[in-house]
């Protein structure tokens, strides 16, 4: 871990963690009739850091109606309204941020058509390299995972919760953990430095709707600080 012993990793984690890990919404493919009340449902439940609207193959004109009453749910609820993949997109919008897959753009492109204020991100898979460019490339925050199988976005990169540790005892730029995550997964994610978890099908997909799946991520959220904590 480049030098760093055990003991200095969990000191850094400590010292690193000012606010409480939260929450990610990212959106299912489908946002047509029906999906800005699942949103609100889901925003209503409690504080989510942020929403991704992400959305494939959709000309930008239909995206865009698509986008507005969500972003306007997003605004009345405090929570960042982040466009996947769509620099344009997310300029004509006037959206808080975009995030970059890799290949959907550079940073230094988005930041300079989206101002200083725009919130970047930027997929890392599981490579330390990659987030490091990212870094470099001025990203507000490197989005890691598949961390477990998800059927909203199959992914090849399995990264152990190691590279969370690394991370964050290394660098002050945030780390989001993705892939697969509910209630019961994330524990080891968070324990491990993720800043935000983000969650898409455990949300959209919950038998009792998306308020409660919502409320069930917050109040594991929540458990997990109080034990931090209490072993701090």
């Amino acid at each position: 871990m480049i030098g760093i012993e055990e003991a200095d990793v969990d000191s850094r984690l400590r010292a690193r963690r000012r606010e409480p890990c939260a929450l990610y919404l990212i959106s299912p493919l489908e946002t047509g009739e029906g999906f800005a009340r699942q949103l609100g449902e889901a925003l209503a439940a409690g504080l989510v850091a942020a929403f991704q609207f992400r959305v494939k193959g959709m000309d930008e004109h239909r995206a865009a109606r698509l986008a507005e009453p969500l972003q306007l749910l997003c605004a009345d609820h405090d929570t960042a309204f982040l466009v996947n993949d769509s620099i344009a997109l997310a300029k004509r919008l006037g959206a808080d941020g975009v995030h970059l897959g890799q290949g959907d753009g550079d940073p230094r492109e988005a930041r300079n058509l989206l101002g200083p204020d725009a919130q970047i991100g930027v997929t890392a898979h599981a490579s330390r390299h990659l987030a490091m460019e990212a870094g470099d490339a001025g990203a507000d925050y490197v989005a890691f995972g598949s961390f477990y199988p998800s059927a909203t976005k199959p992914s090849l990169h399995r990264p152990d919760p190691s590279i969370l540790r690394w991370w964050s005892a290394l660098f002050e730029l945030p780390c989001v953990a993705i892939g697969g995550i509910d209630a019961g997964n994330l524990r080891p994610l968070v324990e491990a430095g993720a800043d935000l978890i983000a969650v898409s099908g455990a949300v959209w997909g919950h038998s009792a709707g998306p308020g409660a799946a919502v409320s069930e991520l917050l109040a594991a959220l929540a458990d997990q600080e109080r034990n931090a904590g209490e072993t701090s």
